[in-house]
C-alpha cells in the first residue's frame, strides 16, 4: 500500500532534448517524449486501433461482467478511461512511469506512477484481465514482464498485447530507401539501449512460456496514407499518417541523438527525409504489420 500512496517530487523531474519534455525515472529511460504534441499523437493512435478493430477496445473473450483489469504502461490513459466507461462494474487500473493521465476519469478507474519493470505490488491471482499495448522500446526484460503478469493474471483470466512491428514496409521501395534506412537505425538502437522494438517477434513465445495456454496471434497489415481499397483501411491509413506527421520528430530526438550520438542537424534532416518519404504513400504504398 505505500508503494502507491504519495508521489514524490523526483517524478515531475523531466529531461528536455531540444526543447522536448521526456520522462526521467531512475529506472527506465524512455525513448519516446511526454509532451502535449507527443500525447496527441498517442491519443490518434488509440483512435484508429479502435476503428481498426471495428470499435472494439480488445478481442479477448473475457465476457461481459470482468471485475479486475490492468492496463500496463497505461500512457495517457484513454484505453483505460474506455474501457471503465464500457464496463462500470469492473475496477480498472492503470499504470504508467508518467504522470500524464487526466484527474477526470470515470469512479471505476484508478491511475497509478509505477515502473513496469520493478516487483509488482499486485496480488497474485487477482486480475481477470491484463492489457498490454505499444511498449516497443521500454523493456528491457519482456520474459520478467510476462511472468509478473502471470502472477497477478487469475485462473481463467486473460492477457492481451497488441504491438507493431515497427519497421515500416513497403512492397514497392528500393533497399536504400528512407523507410529501410530509418527501420535499420531504430532497430539498432533499440538493441543498443537494451531495450529491443523487436519484440513483435517474439511475443507469442514469450506468453507461452511463462504459463499461459490457449494463445491465439493475429497480425494485421495497418496502411500508412489512403491508398488501401478497403474504406476502413483508408480511414486507417489516413489517421495513421496524422499520427506519424506528428510524432516524427519526437521519435528520433532521443533515439538518434542520445544512443546513436547524432547530431541535431542531422537528425532533422533525417526526419524531413522519413516525412517526405511517407507523404508518397500513393507511391509506395507503405504500411505496417501489428
Amino acid at each position: 500500500a505505500e508503494s502507491t500512496s504519495s508521489l514524490t517530487d523526483s517524478i515531475f523531474d523531466y529531461r528536455k532534448i531540444h526543447g522536448r519534455k521526456f520522462q526521467s525515472s531512475r529506472t527506465t529511460e524512455y525513448w519516446a517524449p511526454i509532451d502535449n504534441q507527443q500525447v496527441e499523437g498517442l491519443d490518434i493512435t488509440h483512435h484508429f486501433l479502435t476503428l481498426l478493430l471495428d470499435d472494439q477496445l480488445f478481442l479477448a473473450p473475457i465476457g461481459e461482467n470482468p471485475q479486475r483489469v490492468l492496463d500496463v504502461g497505461t500512457g495517457t490513459g484513454v484505453w483505460a478511461i474506455d474501457f471503465a466507461d464500457q464496463y462500470p462494474s469492473a475496477e480498472v487500473i492503470g499504470f504508467d512511469i508518467s504522470p500524464i493521465q487526466p484527474s477526470w476519469v470515470p469512479p471505476n478507474l484508478r491511475f497509478e506512477i509505477d515502473d513496469a519493470q520493478l516487483p509488482w505490488t499486485y496480488k497474485s491471482s487477482y486480475f481477470d484481465f491484463v492489457h498490454i499495448r505499444n511498449l516497443h522500446g521500454g523493456i528491457s526484460d519482456w520474459p520478467a514482464l510476462y511472468r509478473h503478469c502471470f502472477r497477478c493474471t487469475r485462473a481463467g483470466g486473460y492477457i492481451e498485447h497488441l504491438e507493431f512491428n515497427i519497421r515500416t514496409l513497403s512492397d514497392l521501395a528500393e533497399p536504400d530507401h528512407v523507410y529501410n534506412r530509418w527501420n535499420a537505425l531504430f532497430a539498432e538502437a533499440g538493441e543498443r539501449m537494451g531495450r529491443t522494438f523487436q519484440i513483435y517477434d517474439q511475443m507469442q513465445s514469450h506468453i507461452s512460456d511463462v504459463g499461459y495456454v490457449d494463445v491465439v496471434a493475429k497480425t494485421y497489415k495497418v496502411p500508412i496514407g489512403g491508398w488501401a481499397a478497403d474504406k476502413k483501411l483508408k480511414d486507417v491509413g489516413m489517421y495513421t499518417l496524422l499520427f506519424l506527421d506528428q510524432s516524427l520528430e519526437g521519435f528520433a530526438l532521443y533515439m538518434l541523438k542520445n544512443i546513436m550520438g547524432w547530431e541535431y542537424a542531422e537528425i532533422q534532416v533525417l526526419v524531413a527525409q522519413m516525412r517526405q518519404g511517407l507523404k508518397q504513400w500513393k507511391k509506395w504504398q507503405p504500411y505496417y504489420e501489428m
